[in-house]
Parts: C-alpha cells; structure tokens; sequence
C-alpha cells in the first residue's frame, strides 16, 4: 500500500509544479492590459457610435432648419460609425496578439518550460510588436484629445444655461439675456450660412433640460473615458513588453539562444 501512495503523493506533487509553472508563466501585465483595451474600446465604440447618432438629432433638431446645411456632417457621422466597426475589430485582433505576445516573453524570460530559449525572430517579432504600440499610442493620444472636444462643447452649453436660468430668477425681463448663446458654428458642426447655427435664452435653457441633451452629454463623457482607458492599456502593454525585450536581447548578447 505504501508504494501506491507514495507513487499518488509524486503525481500529485507533480501536478502542483505544473500549475505552480503556468501560473508563473501568465504575463499579468500583458492580461490586465488586454482586460483595460477591450472595456476602453467597448466604451469608445459603443457609447460614441450612438452619441454621434444622438448629435446629428440634436443638430438637427434645435441647430439646423435646412437640410443640407448638416448634410455635410451626417455624411461625417456616418463613415466615423463605420471607421467605428473597424477599431473594434481592429484592436479585439490586436489585443489577442499582443497576449499572446506576453505569453511568449514572459516565458522566454523565466524560462519556464525546460528547453524553451528565445530565437533571433522572437526578438524581432517582439520589437515589432513595440514599435506598432508605440505608434498606436501616440495615435490614440490624438483621438483621446479629440474627444474631449465634444464633452467642452456640451459642458460649456450646460454652463450657459446655468448661467441663464440664474439670471431668469433674478431678472424680470426675458429679452435682457437673450443675447446669451451657444453657436454650433464656431464648433465646425454647421457652416458659417447654416440658419440659424445658434440658441439663445431661453430657448437654450430648454434644449439643456431635454432628455436628448444629458443622454449625449453622458455618452460622449463615457466615450472620453473610454478613450483614456484605452490609452492607459496600450501604455501598460509597453512597459512590459519594452523589459522583457530589453531581457532577452541581454541573454541574446551573453549567446543564451
């Protein structure tokens, strides 16, 4: 009996180190990442796709009497929803090879696997993967400012309307602040002909209370974030990405292969 259990004791033994060696080989770096990417881009995707569909109904609704003066800018909406479609996809595919790239250096560093080594092309694929981050960073950097456009514009027509509706308690006469207003022109949203390009007064005191205002304010804030987040998690696939390559070209210069 003792030879049996002895031999179930190895084999159990056996089995933790293995698990112990899988653990140890997970890039949580690289996972964590991965997990930020896809809630940021589910965020920026989901929540701008139908924030843009939200503006040009607000546009077109209080901003806009003809037609074709958002012509021009239901035409942008639309093939951003689809340049839309495509980050999604684009990054979902990115972020599977980028951890799967983590799972390669991280093993590589710590050789976990026995007679696993890093090869002259895992180094070059590895830095690939670094230069294609880094460009994406600086890109998405510009998307990240971008977005914030949107959320300034509503903020500072939230913070008229404010200002108006105070102003309405404390003056008697309507017409004595209609001069106050918010202009979608100056924005780029309309052309500088576009009738009648602007709210005032009271009028835009109302457009703030509307349900379609908070419901775009709150999804172009959701779209800033997501764009944040996203950024956050292309930067910390970099920083582990970027010490595991410096890692392995070391061993590659003491001839470990």
């Amino acid at each position: 009996m003792f030879p049996v259990r002895q031999h179930w004791l190895c084999k159990a033994l056996g089995c933790y180190d293995c698990c112990i060696r899988c653990i140890g080989a997970v890039p949580y770096p690289s996972l964590v990442a991965t997990l930020l990417c896809y809630a940021g881009m589910a965020l920026f995707c989901g929540c701008g796709h139908e924030a843009l569909a939200q503006t040009e109904e607000l546009v077109e609704t209080y901003f806009a009497r003809d037609p074709k003066d958002f012509e021009v800018m239901a035409s942008f909406i639309k093939y951003f929803q689809f340049v839309i479609y495509g980050l999604a996809s684009f990054f979902f595919l990115y972020g599977i090879l980028l951890l799967a790239e983590g799972f390669y250096t991280t093993s590589a560093v710590k050789q976990t696997f026995g007679e696993f080594r890093s090869t002259q092309c895992g180094r070059c694929l590895s830095l690939t993967f670094i230069i294609v981050t880094y460009i994406l960073a600086f890109i998405w950097l510009a998307v990240f400012a971008f977005s914030a456009i949107p959320v300034f514009f509503l903020f500072n027509m939230e913070h008229t309307c404010h200002n108006i509706n105070i102003l309405a308690e404390t003056t008697p006469s309507i017409n004595q602040h209609s001069w106050i207003c918010m202009d979608a022109r100056q924005y780029g949203l309309l052309p500088w002909d576009a009738m009648p390009g602007k709210s005032c007064g009271m009028t835009l005191a109302a457009i703030c209370k509307t349900s379609e205002f908070h419901t775009t304010y709150d999804l172009y804030i959701a779209t800033f974030a997501g764009a944040g987040v996203t950024l956050l998690a292309l930067i910390l696939y970099l920083v582990p990405t970027t010490y595991n390559y410096a890692v392995l070209r070391f061993l590659g210069r003491k001839g470990i292969r």
